[in-house]
């Protein structure tokens, strides 16, 4: 090679080499892409970077033509602290080269700050089971898909429809934005009950042929449509032999029915089965807790004691104690399961009483509120099993719901139906302005379950009352029946329960 070639080589490999110890390698920027959004706190996290920190001292940045100062670190140059407005915007990182006559190393981004999240709200959700389909329809603003329970739906001129199979109780929507933005709906999901007309069947009862075939015939005649079969009642028994831990170890697990031969035969004939909870009120679970050492699961005095008054020793469990609360929702997903179509909660309630003389350990929020989470919990566990879930109440919840933990429209927004025991022998005379009650059950009933349906307006729930086919003072025969049912109908309801202890029913009166 001659000379002076080999010299001008030398010459441009110099330049070359002086031209790149001259500008900082590898200048970039990280967490912001050019044309994209960013949130606020995105914004926080974008960071100049170069192969080596220390030439980041030559490096200028600006922000929509302005000059600003970023905040030296030891590996980079951070925006972290400087406010913007929401909207577009520009990044300009530009570090100067030493040669004069060679061009910076510039990099350009153009970005939208925007902290606005997603609007969703729902339009409509149509479900006529608890055992599914339902069709969510609604809209989002600033969004392209939005996230339905575990779907992905796209969004289409702002709106969007889903179909799920299984009905939650509680759905949830969510959508992001392109800046990661989130918006989220969160909603109970109503599925109207279709209602009913029962009649009350202890486990016993159905287990006895000469209780359990009148009632059949009251099917077949098209007299009743439904029957309530007892899951757990006040004694704390279990009447099919269940398979839950708990119920076994105590020995709360009996067997005077099949579950679900009796579930069957009764879907055979058309009719919806109804599964009785007992809840709280639990002496097996109670009297096998006292023993165990586990005093919490039980109602307590102020003394340490059981809380008995006139329900016995042990009867009544705390509803607020994690394990009683567990059990008996283990109880009702298991019923829920072998077919029941409604888990209907009695006893779900504190003790009546002065509440100042009574102990629930583990209490955090106030008796009423305990009752509805537990409810609400109930409802979730029950619902994938596509049972509706029903909650017994006192007449007097009405107007005095404090008296035995039972606020009415609260819990009416995590139940799908509410059964208020109005039998017209329960109340004092002059409630509702009836001065003589049980002698008078079409005006206190109407006038009772009226103030019901008032209650429990616009939370989705219905009104199935519990009515009187037993006798105390007055004797209650056919025409005292028929004055409740026509009551109820003309207060808006149809539906009703009947209750006889004894598990007799006259179908004159229906």
């Amino acid at each position: 090679m001659p000379v002076a070639a080999a010299v001008a080589l030398l010459l441009v490999a110099g330049v070359i080499t002086t031209f790149l110890q001259a500008r900082p390698t590898g200048l970039a920027v990280a967490e912001l892409s050019d044309g994209g959004a960013v949130t606020h706190s995105g914004w926080e996290r974008v960071a100049i970077t170069a192969d080596d920190p220390g030439e980041l001292d030559r490096v200028v940045v600006e922000v929509d033509g302005k000059a600003v100062e970023g905040r030296r670190g030891e590996k980079a140059v951070s925006l972290s602290g400087l406010q913007l407005a929401e909207g577009p915007h520009t990044l300009t990182v530009r570090a100067a080269n030493s040669l004069p006559w060679l061009p910076d190393a510039v990099i350009e981004r153009r970005f939208t700050l925007d902290n606005t999240p997603p609007k969703v709200s729902v339009d409509q959700v149509d479900a006529k089971s608890p055992k599914g389909p339902v069709t969510v329809r609604g809209a989002v603003e600033g969004a392209d898909e939005v996230q339905v329970g575990d779907q992905k739906v796209p969004v289409k001129d702002g709106k969007f429809e889903a179909t799920l199979q299984a009905v939650p109780a509680t759905l949830v929507l969510e959508a992001k934005d392109a800046a990661g933005n989130s918006g989220r709906h969160e909603m109970a999901v109503k599925v109207p009950h279709p209602g009913m007309r029962a009649v009350h069947m202890s486990a016993a009862a159905w287990a006895t042929e000469e209780l359990r075939e009148p009632v059949l015939a009251l099917a077949r005649d098209k007299k009743i449509d439904a029957v309530q079969l007892d899951i757990k009642d006040e004694s704390g028994e279990i009447g099919y032999a269940s398979q839950v831990p708990l119920a076994q170890q105590i020995g709360a697990s009996r067997g005077y029915y099949d579950a679900k031969a009796a579930v069957d035969q009764l879907h055979g004939m058309g009719l919806r089965v109804v599964g009785r909870l007992v809840a709280f009120r639990d002496p097996v679970l109670g009297k096998a807790s006292w023993e165990a050492g586990a005093h919490d699961r039980l109602a307590r005095n102020k003394g340490g004691g059981p809380w008995t008054r006139h329900y016995g020793e042990y009867a009544f469990t705390n509803f607020a104690n994690p394990e009683v609360r567990e059990y008996n929702i283990a109880v009702a997903k298991e019923a829920a399961s072998l077919g029941f179509d409604d888990i209907l909660y009695d006893y779900v309630r504190r003790p009546d009483g002065p509440l100042s003389q009574m102990e629930f350990a583990g209490l955090t929020v106030t008796p009423e509120q305990s009752i509805v989470d537990f409810l609400r919990d109930s409802r979730a566990a029950v619902r994938p099993h596509g049972a509706y879930l029903g909650a017994s109440v006192f007449g007097i919840a009405a107007h005095s719901g404090t008296d035995i933990a039972q606020d009415i429209p609260a819990l009416s927004a995590h139940v799908d139906y509410v059964a208020p025991m109005v039998y017209p022998s329960h109340w004092g005379p002059g409630e509702y302005g009836v001065d003589n009650p049980e002698a008078k059950p079409y005006d206190i009933v109407k006038a009772s379950i009226a103030n019901f349906v008032e209650l429990t307006k616009d939370t989705g729930a219905t009104v199935i009352p519990w009515l009187q086919a037993f006798s105390l003072k007055h004797h209650y025969g056919p025409g005292e029946v028929q004055a409740q049912v026509t009551a109820s109908a003309d207060a808006g309801v149809k539906s009703f329960l009947l209750w006889n202890p004894a598990c007799r029913y006259d179908s004159a009166g229906l």
